[in-house]
């Protein structure tokens, strides 16, 4: 893998999701740095970024959030605690969570993941990214 790839935090999310769509917002604005990009699971930048990286099924991971960092494949709770590890304030905090275990923190994962389009709402298509942060946004 090229080095440019290995330093990129790619974060793929559930576009038509409400509750995905915005702890995309949330990230942006603790991230000045803009050590993160984005894609929504259901676009072609997407699907090109996964095939890049090896990673076919686009469409089983709908269910998840994706975290690609340093040449790894991060999901669900991992890919969340660590995006809050990187963020400003006291977010890192939240990574101490790292030492639950992973089938305990993937079943609370799993709950909200199952639910969070009838708790939070579905949007019909993927979001559009305002001009100031469009460049975030893998194409």
């Amino acid at each position: 893998m090229n080095r440019k790839s290995r330093s990129e935090n790619v974060i793929l999310f559930d576009g038509v999701c409400h509750l995905c769509n915005g702890i995309v917002r949330f990230v942006i604005r603790r991230d000045p740095h803009a050590r993160f990009k984005f894609a929504p699971l259901q676009s072609e930048a997407a699907v090109r970024y996964l095939r890049r990286q090896g990673i076919e099924a686009v469409g089983s991971r709908l269910e998840s959030f994706l975290l690609i960092q340093d040449g790894q494949i991060y999901e669900k709770s991992s890919a969340a605690l660590r995006v809050c590890k990187q963020l400003n304030g006291l977010w890192p905090l939240l990574y101490a969570f790292i030492f639950v275990p992973l089938p305990l923190r993937n079943f609370v994962y799993g709950i909200i993941a199952k639910n969070r389009y009838r708790w939070f709402g579905r949007r019909e298509q993927c979001m559009m990214p305002p001009p100031d942060i469009r460049s975030r946004f893998l194409e």
